[in-house]
This record gives C-alpha cells, structure tokens and sequence, in this order.
C-alpha cells in the first residue's frame, strides 16, 4: 500500500507538494538535495524602515480596536498585488520610499515584476533581494509617500482577531476573517521540501492561491504576519492558514536593505523523522527524536562528530520529535552560537557541543 500523503499549498504560485508521511525509502535521493538559490540580490535602497511596536501593552493603551470595515478601509492603500510571468501574488508596503515586502516564493525566478496597487494603479517593480531560507523578498517601485503600516514585532495573543488582505484567485483587495488559532506551528513533513515553513503563525481566516505575501492585520490595523501557506480541504483541513511572523519579517527586511542578504545558523546536517521502521532499522527503541540522516563534510555536524544514524534528541535541552522543531529552534540562533546537542548513537546517549556558523550559499 502506498503512504497516505499530506498536502500544503504556498498560495502565491500555486504550486501544491505531495508530502509522504514516511519516507525512509527516499533517504539517499534527499539527502543530498539542495534547493535551487534566490535570485542575486542588488544593492539595497535607501528607505527608512516601517513603524513598529513592541507589544500588546503599549497597543491597548494607546490605540482602540476599530470596525472591520473601516479597518479595511484604512489599510487597503497598504495592500498590493504583485504579478509575474508565473502566476500572482500579494505584498504589503514596507517603506513610504516604495519598498514592498511579499514572499521569496511569489517573486522566485523574476528579477522584474508588475505591482498593482488600491488605487488601480499599476507600476513596475524590480526585485531588490530575497531571503529563501525564511521565504521574504523585497521590490522597489518608483513611488513615493506610500502609507507603510504598523508591523508588530512581538506575537499576537491565541484567540485574537484579524483579518487576511491579499488577492486570493486574482481577487484583488480580498479580505477574510478569523483568529490566532496557535504560535509556533511547523508544517508537517516540510523539512524536505523548505526550510519556511516552520515557526508560523496560525490563523483560521482563509487563505487561498495569491493570498502568498499579503498581510495578516490585527483589529488594531497593525500587521502581525504575512501569508505564507495553507493545508487545502482535499488533505482533510480545515481553515488551517499559516503566516510568517511580523517580527521574523522585520528582522529579515531589515537585514537584506543592509547588505542584500539575510544571516542563519547552520548545523550542517539533513534531519529525518524518526519512525518505528527506522528506529527497527537502526536497532534501537526510541518514541522520541531525530534520525540524522546525512552530515556535511566540514560543517558543525561533522565538526563535532554526529554521524549519519544517529538520532538527535534534544538542542539545548529542548526535546526534538520532528525535522520542523530542529529547524524552528536553530531560528532562534545567530551564527557563532554554541548549541548543546543530545545525541543517541548505537543506544548509548552522549551530549554533544557544536558551534553553528553563517549558512553557506547554495544551502538549503
């Protein structure tokens, strides 16, 4: 019998990956896999940076919740839709200087775009640098005085209201409605196919094909996430939506206006997800954990003596029980960091230092 499959779709492209539940018997065809790399940054422009908050405190004291139409009508002037030979997407004003933020996915491939905004104009856009570990780029366009909105750099609350602007199906200035359904959500059985899509936000307001790169709007007109995926109905879902966090995107923005490219902790290593077939196969009893399944000659992995086979179970004391969590966690370190790793060899436990470094390019 074939494994059942889990589906994602990232909406800007509409593309749909099939993602087994195992795949041990594809092993040595991905383990030395690599996607492809971004497009070659320029240099970045000169444009100050969005208006941000730090916390939910600070946004209640100061700033009333407001009526979801007038919410939309004051935050459309902010919402673009972005065109490409390939398809459609979505993006949000970044900077007043015409700097637009969407996803890596929406843009991958073009170095010049089309960008429709509320006011029925429609501009050329030339795509500055992006980020395909995190799945953000940035375009330019030649206006000026664009209303950039709030972004808020700390996590929304479970439970809170939003709405999702974008254009969903080529419907341009769509909006949908629901709440925070959870933090910290990782798309399962991603790891193989993208390092993006971990350490989402999830939300119940739709999300549809050309949503990818649009905002995610708190009832306060603040942007707490940007579109990046959703599990369609035909895998068994329902309303489940996934958006890069404001902060993550901030950070990340930020860092490709410096130099064109954004910086990420390398391990060096290609994780699996530890099923009962390969626990059997490596003879060993474990419910918990990650089977390492390549290590990259001189990276940290290596460096510190991990070994295809062994089953990493914690990073820092955390425990690990999918590829997704590895990658959730090294997002929360710089380049430099020293990580203390947990590791099951032959079924004797050993604690393991590694010192990660910059991710090379052409890395995945």
């Amino acid at each position: 019998m074939e494994p059942s499959a889990r589906t994602f779709t990232r909406p800007g492209r509409r593309r749909k990956y099939a993602l087994p539940a195992t795949f041990f018997a594809a092993v040595l065809a991905l383990a030395g896999c690599t996607g492809e790399d971004p497009p070659s940054p320029t240099g970045p422009p000169t444009a100050a940076a969005p208006a941000t908050t730090q916390g939910n405190e600070a946004n209640d004291a100061g700033t009333s919740a407001r009526g979801i139409p007038q919410l939309v009508e004051d935050m459309a002037p902010s919402m673009v839709t972005i065109f490409t030979e390939g398809g459609l997407g979505s993006g949000v004003v970044y900077s007043a200087e015409g700097l637009i933020l969407t996803n890596e996915h929406v843009i991958r491939g073009s170095s010049q775009v089309e960008v429709g905004f509320a006011d029925g104009q429609r501009v050329p856009g030339e795509v500055r640098a992006a980020d395909e570990v995190t799945d953000l780029a940035l375009i330019q366009v030649d206006r000026t005085n664009l209303p950039a909105p709030t972004f808020q750099t700390t996590l929304p609350r479970v439970g809170e209201d939003v709405i999702v602007m974008g254009s969903p199906l080529g419907f341009e200035n769509t909006v949908t409605a629901g709440i925070i359904s959870g933090l910290h959500r990782a798309i399962p059985d991603s790891a193989q196919q993208s390092l993006s899509l971990v350490d989402l936000i999830q939300t119940d307001a739709p999300i549809s094909p050309g949503n990818s790169g649009g905002a995610v709007v708190n009832m306060r007109g603040e942007v707490v996430g940007i579109s990046e995926a959703y599990i369609p109905p035909q895998a068994g879902a329902v309303a489940l939506g996934f958006a890069i966090p404001a902060a993550t995107a901030v950070e990340v923005a930020e860092e490709l206006l410096a130099d064109g490219t954004a910086e990420h902790a390398y391990l060096g290593l290609t994780p699996g997800a530890l099923t009962a077939q390969i626990a059997d196969q490596l003879g060993i009893e474990a419910d918990s954990g990650i089977v390492v399944l390549a290590v990259d000659d001189g990276g940290p992995a290596g460096e510190a003596g991990l070994e295809p086979g062994d089953v990493l179970e914690s990073i820092d004391g955390v425990e690990l029980r999918t590829p997704e969590q590895l990658l959730g966690e090294l997002r929360k370190h710089n380049p430099g960091d020293t990580v203390q790793l947990r590791v099951l060899r032959d079924g004797d436990g050993q604690d393991i230092k590694a010192e990660l470094i910059e991710r090379p390019v052409g890395n995945r």
